[in-house]
């Protein structure tokens, strides 16, 4: 049977149908993307969920960064009230508060980044979240290093259903090919 599927397919398509089948089963194993310990010049907690606010706090006690900026839309006074009960100074904070997409959270703090000759960030965001995300301040924000260190709130798969994670999660998967074909941002 699989040689008769090798012959059939080509190694490409067969390898993409491979790759789907398991982002699509394993979701969270394909979506994540986690540096790991690493410091940087500035935390960016991208706007939408408030946990991302939450993590950006306990990255910032850690000293992973001297300041954070916060971005989105809707979301940044909110995430800029997070930080300031989970122990950030006022002082470390900025606002970008005129971005609604990633893109635009992207091209708007990227400015920001770059008018004070920032080298390296830390992208704060959902789990789900985290691979467009990363490759999103990437592909708009060249000469800027990034480093995703995710929130992993509801990353175990019976919490996906509980905290309404599976829709935006499952949404990913056509936000992905969508950068790539709008915008050129490359998801791998």
């Amino acid at each position: 049977m699989i040689k008769f599927l090798f012959k059939i397919v080509k190694w490409p398509v067969l390898f993409l149908l491979v790759l789907g089948l398991v982002a699509w089963f394993y979701p969270e194993k394909f979506l994540t993307v986690d540096s790991g310990f690493v410091t940087a010049d500035v935390l960016i907690v991208v706007g939408g969920a408030h946990e991302r606010a939450v993590r950006a706090a306990q990255l910032f006690q850690q000293h992973a960064a001297p300041r954070i900026i916060i971005t989105g839309a809707g979301d940044d006074q909110i995430n800029r009230r997070w930080l300031l009960a989970h122990g950030v100074p006022d002082r470390v904070i900025e606002v970008e508060g005129e971005s609604t997409t990633t893109r635009e959270n992207a091209r708007f703090t990227g400015r920001l980044l770059l008018a004070e000759n920032v080298h390296t960030a830390i992208l704060v965001t959902s789990w789900y979240h985290a691979r467009r995300t990363e490759k999103t301040f990437v592909h708009f924000v060249p000469g800027v290093n990034f480093f995703s260190r995710p929130s992993y709130f509801g990353f175990d798969r019976a919490d996906w259903k509980k905290n309404g994670l599976q829709k935006r999660m499952r949404l990913e998967f056509l936000k992905l090919p969508g950068y790539w074909i709008r915008y050129g941002v490359n998801p791998f």
